[in-house]
């Protein structure tokens, strides 16, 4: 089975229950490859970093879903989550930061030329 990245782009703060469906199923699905016995990691981009607050709360509806896969995170793009205000929560909740995508002007972004040089499928949410 090929390598797969889920990529969660959602945005808690204004997607409602489009963003909670969203991140939902990335996560559903991340669970499912991994089950399958395939390799899945799970990167939160844009306004999708702000979740990372959000998930490891044991209250939230989706954190029961979020603890069977958090192994497989690989962490949250760092320039995105200084754009979108989610840094400091992200580092709260002892997420890495992805910089492999030295953008000018920013603290760098999750690379998407490393994951397809390497054959990665690529799925977002």
């Amino acid at each position: 089975m090929n390598k797969a990245a889920i990529i969660i782009f959602s945005d808690p703060k204004n997607g409602g229950d489009e963003a909670l469906g969203r991140v939902f199923n990335g996560l559903a699905a991340a669970y499912d490859i991994k089950q399958s016995g395939g390799e899945v990691t799970i990167t939160f981009q844009g306004a999708g970093t702000r979740w990372a607050s959000l998930l490891t709360q044991t209250d939230h509806p989706l954190h029961g879903l979020y603890e069977l896969v958090k192994s497989n995170v690989a962490g949250v793009s760092c320039g995105c989550a200084d754009f979108f205000g989610a840094a400091e929560e992200a580092t709260a909740c002892g997420f890495e930061f992805i910089k492999e995508n030295p953008i000018p002007g920013t603290s760098g972004l999750a690379s998407f030329g490393k994951l397809l040089k390497f054959g990665t499928t690529i799925l977002t949410f």
